[in-house]
């Protein structure tokens, strides 16, 4: 992906965009920044209705559940008009679809609040949640689940394209009325897994898991392990140590969930239920890791609006010249940072450029912040930026890269824990660089023309135009050497 089309996507401005997804447990409004290839959140609510509960019995909503949506999806399209929005997409999900009043309930829902829902049908949702975890996960390859209130959704997933969509009614509220019966559980679960037959033709090393039981699961594990990045997307898992935990948690009761977690009591009643149907699925499709998504069906939604460009864009350089632009203090020079320090890395991997490349870009992200703590915020803005596209240490990589970017020397026992010895002094030494760079220019753009950095010999020249060398000082001397120290290298400049 070039830099100049890169510019001209985050530059192409449609407007806000919402999604409300009545679901078969949950409510939830998702207001968006914009429709582009890392839309940015700028509100999420959701309330826990349970219109599913019940269903397989009386065939019907749940009458206090409708209560609760018909109120809340009142104020949702209230809310999504004032912020405004130039979109509002009303998605509805398995309980809806399967109710015998689910249609009657929209029509309703259309008629008061002058909206349009589209009743998903299954193979429709199981394509927009896989499209999610591309969405955040480019390149994804295995098999997503997505568990909603009354269904699982899977779809099996290869180089970033998605394969046949399978719905399977084996949600937490279609079980919940046989919890105690542990052994019509299993086979209700896996009666259904087997009448898949797809999933004894393919191996699956890698399954996505997508929807709001599972990630509460993420979270308690988190909790339980004393994991230091508290992030739910690719928060990842061996199968041996997803099964173990998975049977411990679907053992619990929900008031002993409570003493060990701060996760809703609402979203604890179904949390037992998403362990089994969890647990089931890695015993039938054996994966070699269990890999979280937060990303899911509203962001595939989104992602499936998008033109086939825009979707091959890497989500993480989007994300980062997004967020870049609403930390601008002289127009931004990240692609120029970036360019700079290429010399640098001659035989950098491509992942790797790829996050120099979003260093760069993101290096102005603490200027703003007091000069005592600048490191300090840019490493804890980087950890939890909502930016996709990038794993658990790779985001460790970009947090401690720009916090020695900042003057940030021990980045922390949570980095230490995520990168190894290789990754932290690469990481270190992009942010040598990028500081160097901007300490040389003051962060204006335009000034690095001036300036080049190269190897040769053993030693890291720096070489200055004549109008560069005005620039020079004590402190250009000092982050120069501190470079060279870094990469191991004798430093001289060229004039």
């Amino acid at each position: 992906m070039t830099s100049s089309r890169r510019r001209k996507t985050v530059g192409r401005r449609r407007g806000a965009v919402a999604v409300i997804d009545i679901g078969s447990n949950s409510l939830r409004l998702v207001v968006y920044d914009d429709l582009n290839r890392a839309p940015r959140v700028l509100f999420n609510e959701k309330v826990l209705c349970g219109l599913g509960r019940d269903i397989d019995e009386t065939g019907k909503l749940h009458p206090e559940g409708v209560k609760l949506a018909t109120e809340n999806l009142r104020r949702f399209v209230s809310l999504a008009r004032a912020i405004p929005v130039s979109r509002l997409h009303v998605l509805a999900t398995a309980a809806v679809r399967d109710a015998a009043d689910g249609g009657a309930f929209v029509r309703k829902l259309e008629r008061s609040l002058r909206i349009r829902a589209n009743i998903l049908s299954g193979a429709e949702e199981g394509r927009l949640s896989a499209f999610g975890v591309i969405a955040g996960i480019p390149g994804a390859a295995g098999l997503m689940g997505d568990l909603g209130g009354a269904s699982v959704e899977l779809v099996p997933l290869s180089g970033g394209q998605i394969g046949p969509s399978a719905s399977l009614p084996i949600g937490p509220l279609r079980l919940h009325d046989i919890a105690d019966d542990e052994r019509r559980l299993r086979d209700i679960i896996d009666r259904h897994l087997d009448s898949l037959r797809w999933l004894d033709d393919r191996t699956f090393n890698e399954f996505y898991a997508v929807g709001g039981a599972w990630r509460a699961l993420a979270r308690i594990h988190m909790e339980q392990s004393g994991y230091p990045l508290h992030v739910i997307q690719q928060y990842t898992l061996s199968r041996s140590a997803s099964e173990d935990f998975l049977q411990v948690v679907a053992q619990q009761s929900r008031k002993s969930l409570e003493k060990i977690t701060a996760i809703s009591r609402k979203r604890l009643e179904t949390v037992p239920f998403a362990a089994r149907v969890l647990y089931r699925l890695l015993r039938r499709t054996q994966p070699k890791r269990l890999i979280f998504s937060a990303y899911g069906l509203r962001e595939g939604h989104l992602y499936h609006l998008l033109d086939e460009l825009e979707q091959q864009q890497d989500p993480l350089l989007v994300g980062a010249a997004t967020m870049a632009q609403s930390h601008r203090r002289f127009g931004g020079a990240g692609d120029e940072l970036f360019a700079w320090t290429q010399p640098l890395y001659p035989r950098e991997t491509p992942d790797h450029r790829r996050l120099r490349h979003a260093a760069a870009l993101l290096s102005e992200i603490a200027w703003a912040e007091h000069p005592d703590y600048r490191a300090e915020q840019a490493l804890r803005m980087t950890l939890f930026m909502p930016l996709p596209g990038i794993n658990h240490g790779e985001r460790a990589f970009l947090a401690t890269t720009l916090h020695t970017r900042y003057g940030g020397d021990d980045p922390g026992e949570t980095v230490r824990r995520l990168l190894d010895d290789e990754s932290l002094t690469m990481a270190r030494s992009i942010g040598l660089a990028l500081r160097l760079g901007t300490t040389l220019t003051g962060g204006v753009p335009g000034l690095l023309s001036g300036a080049r950095l190269g190897l040769e010999n053993g030693t890291l020249h720096l070489t200055l135009g004549r109008e560069s060398t005005k620039r020079l000082g004590e402190t250009v001397y000092r982050r120069l050497d501190a470079l060279g120290k870094a990469i191991g290298k004798k430093v001289e400049i060229r004039l």
